[in-house]
């Protein structure tokens, strides 16, 4: 008897019980990646049958959370990103907060009746969910801490640990904190989110973040070449075996042989479809045109102020002046005042953003203001302007 608790049933080693505890956590960031975030949150693959109940099963077990709950609280996170209504976030109640109770924070909000009614549409609705997942959550996890006791005995309490401990610090802190405060950006969106890693391993493609909150519906999360989403290699296993079916991914970037001499209606939606690379390309730009006018200036650059310039962050230069502090953008604006060729850029930038910000224009305006925008960046003798025209009228 006390060699049975010592060894479970298993009497694995101790790096046979390391392996096998990896493995099981990876399977639980793959059911929470591929099945509850894409296919279930935002309905970017469909998950057939055998797979839909194998991963409710298993998050019951090591998670203890119902489909609805989660995919409610992620979708009202999008919704209302970044804002106090946002259930975790870090930009409005502190990373801090965010970090170490983000499992609390998930817990809170899936007792809001209001949260489960408005975006906990689509989800598994059977018996099976509303008669043991849903009342008998705590049960799942106590099955789990039996199974992982029986299987290797006293280190099985451990393991159990580490399975319960795995998605509220990895998912719930990492992700939804660190994921919204640092790391890099490939897009220009709206709320804060960023990309942890290129290598989307650990937390199954979740570390590309701020690629996710740019292409919501997307079932693959990498975007650049040197980016790997082990999620996506995961659901084109799944989609080859026929256990599931992608629905969407992000639109990739078409351009033509040749730009067009003049903008026309296929233009202006080819550029709105396009706007995230339009934007990208746009910071590039910004960055090249930067350090050719601080090399240019130089000697030029004499106060402490003016010598500040020289070494602008590339938040301050590249992203919306909505996100800026009042330092960065009393730099900007100096930058601007020193400088016509960046004032151009700073202006001509959010011009641009007019053809897919402003809601209330009809195509034929939209039209219109991107044939402007265009005969303004070529007359303007500014060559990262004339480049962007020249970018602008080849999207396809």
């Amino acid at each position: 008897m006390l060699e049975f608790l010592q060894n479970g049933l298993t009497g694995a080693s101790f790096w046979q019980i390391v392996i096998a505890t990896l493995v099981m956590t990876h399977i639980t960031i793959i059911g929470v990646t591929v099945y509850l975030h894409r296919a279930m949150a935002h309905r970017a693959l469909d998950v057939g049958p055998l797979l839909s109940h194998f991963f409710r099963f298993w998050m019951w077990l090591t998670t203890g959370q119902g489909t609805k709950e989660w995919a409610a609280i992620h979708r009202k996170h999008h919704a209302k990103c970044e804002t106090i209504e946002d259930p975790h976030s870090p930009q409005a109640l502190g990373l801090k907060k965010v970090f170490w109770q983000g499992a609390e924070l998930y817990r809170k909000e899936a007792k809001n009746k209001e949260t489960l009614e408005k975006y906990g549409h689509g989800t598994p609705d059977d018996w099976i969910e509303n008669n043991l997942y849903l009342p008998y959550s705590a049960h799942g996890v106590a099955l789990m801490l039996i199974i992982d006791v029986l299987l290797f005995g006293t280190a099985g309490l451990s393991v159990w640990g580490i399975q319960m401990l795995w998605i509220p610090v990895l998912a719930a802190g990492v992700i939804n904190g660190i994921g919204h405060f640092w790391g890099y950006r490939n897009f220009d969106c709206v709320d804060a989110s960023r990309n942890l890693l290129p290598w989307g391993i650990l937390i199954g493609g979740e570390e590309l973040h701020n690629n996710h909150h740019t292409f919501g519906t997307s079932a693959k999360l990498s975007n650049k070449w040197y980016e790997f989403d082990i999620g996506w290699m995961y659901i084109q296993i799944f989609e080859f075996l026929g256990l599931a079916k992608v629905r969407k991914v992000a639109p990739g970037v078409r351009l033509a042989d040749k730009a067009k001499t003049k903008v026309d209606m296929a233009s202006v939606n080819a550029v709105i479809n396009n706007r995230y690379d339009v934007l990208a390309k746009y910071a590039r730009s910004m960055k090249q045109a930067y350090k050719a006018e601080m090399l240019r200036l130089g000697a030029e650059l004499r106060s402490v102020e003016e010598k500040a310039l020289a070494s602008m962050s590339k938040k301050t230069l590249v992203v919306h002046e909505s996100k800026l502090s009042e330092g960065e953008l009393k730099k900007l604006r100096a930058l601007c005042a020193k400088s016509d060729a960046m004032k151009a850029m700073v202006e001509m930038r959010e011009e641009l953003r007019q053809v897919w910000e402003k809601t209330n224009l009809s195509k034929e305006q939209m039209l219109e203001l991107l044939q402007k925008w265009c005969e303004r960046a070529e007359a303007s003798g500014n060559r990262w302007l004339q480049e962007m025209s020249l970018r602008v009228r080849s999207y396809a």
